[in-house]
């Protein structure tokens, strides 16, 4: 259904765990839709996970709708996932058409559509469901002299295995989880050093339920304002888990403020003391895939997009999932559920169909 001939309810952008669960739930409605993936084959962003983090590493996925969680809890996740994500897709026989680019999304100027844009196809919708993510837009923060850096600049996406590493000297930059997963690999194999903006919080009590969900609203609330999202680490705080441990005891925790400036062949401290380094390694986050909307002019003066639950508020055709709060696999299931209750919200205000509103999902 593509080149403007029909008219869909629903376009959804992505087929990671949120754009999956919400496919589940706009089929349960009877909402004509497609999936739109840029991947040539199933599973996501897992399936360009570095080899070594394994199920644990992630402590499990949370199941998508319907189904039974992965399992294999020591496998690859770059596997495991992947291979989930593919028989959920077969089982529940999800419209995910492959690989698509999205290029933009557009209002096509009548009738309240939107028309999706990929190369010389679109598609012509009343509603989209973005499910993009962010794994393909990995950050990297300017600092002067980094064109001038003789050694290695990774970014988390490009992780090679701890044994890459082995020999060079490494500075890992950034204060979140990946950071200390990283340093937990690489650490025992060869010389680190970890700095970051911010000293690091590091949460000495139990994770409760109630924990968790205080910090979800924390993000939530940035998002409710329109404030770009936030990570739900960034409210939590860090912890060490056992496999980090043996990092730990070699002092590769121990955090020094970010350096001033990058030369040739090391890092230059604010005091001008230098350091020899071969490698930096930027474990410094992503931003949200979302500049195939800019025609939409989705975001607020802040900078953000701002969300009530998952519609956009300055164009509620607009349903984002997997962003801010729902970043996380339990977070992307809701989002899923309650963005086809949006579509549907949306598609019979505008076109009758009090039915399919009414069901549950």
């Amino acid at each position: 259904m593509d080149d403007g001939s029909d008219v869909l309810d629903s376009v959804v952008v992505g087929a990671g765990q949120a754009g999956l669960s919400a496919s589940y739930h706009l089929r349960r409605r009877g909402l004509e839709h497609v999936v739109l993936d840029a991947d040539a084959g199933p599973g996501g962003a897992w399936q360009h996970r570095w080899d070594s983090l394994t199920m644990a590493d992630v402590h499990g996925v949370a199941a998508l709708p319907d189904s039974d969680p992965p399992g294999r809890p020591d496998g690859r996740a770059n596997t495991v996932v992947p291979a989930y994500f593919a028989a959920y897709e077969r089982t529940h026989d999800l419209p995910v058409v492959r690989p698509v680019q999205v290029d933009r999304v557009e209002d096509a100027g009548t009738d309240d559509l939107l028309v999706v844009r990929a190369g010389d196809r679109s598609w012509t919708t009343r509603t989209l469901v973005n499910a993009t993510g962010t794994w393909t837009r990995p950050f990297v923060p300017h600092y002067p002299g980094a064109e001038t850096f003789g050694g290695t600049q990774l970014h988390t996406v490009d992780h090679p295995g701890a044994e890459w590493f082995r020999g060079r000297r490494t500075v890992v930059v950034g204060g979140g989880a990946s950071a200390v997963q990283l340093l937990g690999e690489i650490a025992p194999v060869t010389d680190t050093l970890w700095v970051t903006r911010r000293a690091p919080v590091w949460r000495t009590d139990d994770f409760t339920p109630e924990a968790g969900r205080a910090a979800v609203a924390l993000v939530e609330d940035r998002v409710r304002r329109g404030l770009p999202p936030a990570s739900v680490v960034s409210v939590t705080g860090l912890a060490l888990r056992e496999q980090e441990r043996a990092a730990e005891a070699l002092g590769a925790y121990v955090r020094r403020p970010m350096f001033a400036s990058l030369e040739p062949d090391g890092v230059r401290w604010a005091d001008g003391t230098f350091e020899p380094v071969d490698v930096v390694l930027w474990a410094t986050g992503f931003r949200p895939a979302v500049g195939h909307l800019a025609p939409l002019h989705l975001r607020s003066p802040h900078g953000g997009i701002r969300l009530d639950g998952t519609t956009a508020v300055a164009d509620p055709r607009v349903q984002l999932v997997g962003y801010g709060p729902s970043a996380s696999t339990i977070g992307a299931n809701r989002a899923g559920r309650v963005a086809a209750r949006g579509v549907a919200t949306w598609h019979d205000g505008r076109h009758g169909g009090a039915d399919r509103a009414s069901l549950t999902a």
